[in-house]
């Protein structure tokens, strides 16, 4: 570039750059077209899906496993796409609760509810449900006794009369 104390400074033409430079990218934002690929959104990233396993996929790999010798289960391995750790884990599962041992499960952490707590805290509730239902039936007994008081009945007839 070439700079005068009255001119503004001119860019070099394309032709007359040196070998080592690099046309910049419009300054937009936006990466040039080639970069990204033909009809490629920058503004989009793919998200990455876990893959989960049925039953009875889980169930058709452990019995391909099981035919396997040693050299094949890498090859089966690598053709489903999966980590030799899946099969100890399902093995695992099938031998300690059989089908049910491969359901899918929530992933996370597993909360540490002592099931006697859990227990404790049914019964508190269903206590508390009861007294509430108890104080109300004292309640309608207190409402019986001022009813027959004001009626004049006496409360032996009623219950004589009862049974």
């Amino acid at each position: 570039m070439t700079t005068n104390k009255t001119e503004k400074p001119t860019k070099t033409a394309p032709s007359e750059r040196s070998e080592g430079e690099q046309r910049e990218p419009e300054r937009s934002g936006e990466a040039p077209r080639d970069q990204l690929g033909a009809g490629a959104d920058p503004e989009v990233v793919p998200k990455a899906k876990r893959r989960a396993f049925t039953i009875d996929e889980k169930l058709r790999i452990l019995r391909e496993a099981a035919k396997c010798s040693e050299g094949q289960l890498g090859a089966l391995l690598r053709r489903e796409g999966i980590y030799s750790s899946y099969l100890t884990q399902w093995r695992r599962e099938f031998e300690d609760s059989g089908r049910v041992g491969l359901l899918a499960r929530k992933r996370g952490r597993k909360s540490k509810v002592d099931p006697m707590a859990q227990r404790v805290a049914e019964l508190e509730m269903e206590k508390r449900l009861l007294e509430a239902q108890l104080d109300r039936a004292k309640t309608v007994i207190e409402i019986q006794k001022k009813l027959s008081l004001l009626l004049g009945i006496p409360l032996t007839q009623l219950n004589e009369g009862n049974s």
